[in-house]
């Protein structure tokens, strides 16, 4: 009987370890494409595609939102798209809280995707919160002239990420000589923070299994 509990046991597992991340997989999708469908609410009825069609379409407002973005970026790129969105954001810019919201919105999504380097560039370990005890960080840039005319020497902008949310954290500025590099991938690391550790990446090729400190300055191409 206690081979048999075992064995039903491992089955079990097995088959949560499958479908568990399938479900979630499928409800994810599903609930994204819940939401581009929603958006077809701001198409009138009559011009709805379910109402052309004569038949609803599941996702049918994934197509919509591609489109729509499409087209807003091919009138953004022209001369007179240019001076709307111009003077678009020149009325933003006069509102106090729409403003600082609408800046930090659009540098970021600017910075993600227009900015052909990479955002985070390294992936580094920092001892943070204190001292003893490592901290997985990223290496998103190098500060300004001001920062390091006020620090004394130039220093990298490393943001650590919290767990299971890594688009929440913590944004710190470290001198190169306090940060381990780790070779490591952007995606190995980001697995292992939303996991909190379970899935742990295979060393690469050329690990030597211990992580060094490094002595030289980490290259930042900015």
């Amino acid at each position: 009987m206690t081979f048999l509990g075992k064995k039903l046991r491992g089955i079990f597992l097995t088959g949560l370890a499958v479908t568990v991340p399938l479900g979630l997989t499928i409800y994810i999708l599903s609930f994204l494409v819940r939401i581009m469908d929603s958006l077809l609410d701001i198409i009138p009825q009559p011009y709805q595609p379910g109402t052309l069609l004569g038949i609803h379409i599941p996702g049918s407002g994934i197509i919509v939102t591609l489109a729509i973005i499409f087209v807003c970026g091919l009138i953004t790129q022209s001369y007179l798209g240019t001076k709307f969105v111009n003077f678009g954001e020149s009325l933003l810019d006069k509102i106090p809280v729409v403003r600082s919201i609408y800046q930090a919105t659009k540098q970021i999504f600017e910075n993600i995707f227009l900015n052909k380097n990479q955002s985070f560039k390294k992936v580094v370990l920092v001892e943070f919160p204190r001292q003893g005890i490592y901290s997985l960080g990223f290496v998103t840039g190098i500060t300004g002239k001001e920062f390091s005319d006020k620090m004394g020497e130039e220093a990298l902008h490393v943001f650590i990420p919290k767990t299971p949310n890594p688009t929440a954290g913590f944004f710190i500025m470290a001198r190169s000589d306090e940060l381990i590099e780790l070779d490591m991938s952007v995606e190995a690391a980001f697995t292992l923070i939303i996991s909190g550790g379970i899935v742990t990446p295979p060393n690469r090729s050329g690990s030597k299994g211990s992580v060094k400190r490094a002595q030289r300055a980490l290259t930042v191409d900015v």
